[in-house]
């Protein structure tokens, strides 16, 4: 046995919380940035780039992009896509490659790299959608379905925290209002419009949206309205009615 593999040291100065998604990024000894996660029995290492686990199937990025490559390729020689399959195997090796990238955009997410977590959302999305539409097993089918409102959520708020960042409050609000948006048109395509009412992950989008509001700076236009508020509460009508004028005029030319 070598004693030099031992990580105890390592994880015994890095404490594990509970509940918590607790992230880091290191140097490798081949010089290139790794992110590191913290589990309860020791951590994850992962490729920033590319597939989490740095491994190549197939000679390709990821196997999605090697059965994307399939696809592309039975569809050149049969005229469509009518036929192409995918079998329980290769959906088996495809969610659990997906979890490699969940894991990776979570410990992202922690360490507010929000491009990094777009693109890794948005990679499992077309996982889904490879999945839907060619898996020969239903199971398979269903079980990547159930995690994309979820997928969905995340994609929205790393777009709308990218906005906020750059003080872009209101398209960080629009990123949210779309993530919402997508989550409940996913749940009514399936029939299921009941639950975006039940939907944390539709409340969590919400819950954020309140929280941009908040730190979004007032505009003169949002001042004035304020005041009209105030005007009409202290029943100063000819105030309100000039301030309703000037806001009138303020919302025209906007």
């Amino acid at each position: 046995m070598n004693s030099n593999k031992d990580i105890s040291g390592i994880i015994r100065d890095w404490e594990y919380q509970p509940g918590q998604t607790s992230a880091r990024k290191i140097r490798g000894k081949d010089g290139k940035e790794k992110i590191q996660m913290r589990v309860e029995l020791g951590l994850l290492q992962m490729e920033t780039q590319g597939r989490p686990d740095g491994e190549r199937p197939h000679g390709k990025v990821s196997l999605l992009d090697y059965h994307l490559s399939r696809l592309d390729e039975y569809r050149a020689k049969h005229g469509s896509t009518k036929g192409f399959k995918l079998n329980k195997d290769e959906c088996e090796d495809l969610y659990r490659e997906a979890l490699q990238y969940y894991q990776r955009y979570l410990s992202l997410f922690s360490l507010k790299d929000y491009g990094g977590v777009v693109r890794d959302t948005e990679r499992n999305l077309r996982a889904h959608n490879l999945a839907e539409s060619y898996a020969v097993d239903e199971e398979y089918r269903r079980i990547f379905t159930m995690y994309v409102p979820y997928i969905i959520m995340m994609n929205a708020k790393a777009k709308a925290l990218m906005e906020q960042e750059k003080k872009k409050y209101n398209k960080a609000l629009t990123e949210v209002k779309r993530g919402i948006q997508r989550i409940d048109d996913f749940l009514s395509n399936r029939g299921q419009p009941e639950l975006s009412e039940k939907s944390e992950e539709i409340a969590s989008l919400r819950e954020l949206g309140e929280e941009i509001h908040r730190k979004k700076p007032l505009t003169e236009l949002d001042k004035l309205k304020l005041e009209l508020e105030d005007a009409v509460k202290r029943e100063n009508f000819e105030k309100a009615a000039k301030l309703r004028d000037v806001i009138k005029k303020r919302g025209d030319e906007e």
